[in-house]
């Protein structure tokens, strides 16, 4: 890594170290916009069990926006078979992995640019879990070693890390 590259990794670091924490999006009694709107929805649907909805609208720190939503009715979850999604969550829990994809929806996107972090192993290592968020979805390649987090699940993406804090 040039001199050039390391300052603004370092840049990029300190910037990461400034930035405050994520703030929560909170509601006052009674301001439940979302949850009034999903469950007129349901009632449309006559779906007595409920259901779940999920959406966003990001800005990423390369500047690109998504927009996303979707829901689900509880029964057709209770229902479906949950271990289809054990690959996907599988790929998503790796710290390695979870690193790859913040610093590619940050704007590293090729396999030499990830290969040069610190701390997230070997280039074969690299390899092995980009193929395991590739093979789950998570990632897709655009040619000429480039990954990128394709549009429709930047958003889940961030719904599952927020769902994961602790």
């Amino acid at each position: 890594m040039d001199l050039e590259e390391r300052v603004a990794d370092l840049e990029r670091r300190m910037a990461a170290l400034e930035r405050p924490e994520p703030a929560a999006v909170t509601h006052s009694t009674g301001d439940f916009w979302a949850l009034e709107g999903l469950k007129a929805q349901l009632a449309e649907l006559g779906a007595a069990d409920g259901g779940v909805l999920f959406t966003g609208a990001v800005r990423l720190p390369t500047g690109q926006r998504y927009e996303w939503q979707t829901g689900a009715v509880a029964e057709d979850l209770f229902e479906r078979d949950w271990s289809l999604a054990a690959d996907s969550f599988a790929a998503l829990g790796h710290p390695v992995r979870l690193r790859l994809l913040r610093e590619i929806l940050g704007g590293r996107c090729t396999a030499a640019e990830l290969a040069g972090l610190e701390e997230t192993g070997t280039t074969g290592q690299i390899y092995h879990h980009l193929r395991q968020l590739t093979g789950a979805g998570w990632l897709h390649t655009t040619g000429r070693g480039r990954y990128e987090v394709p549009a429709g699940r930047v958003v889940p993406l961030l719904v599952v890390l927020s769902a994961a804090r602790p």
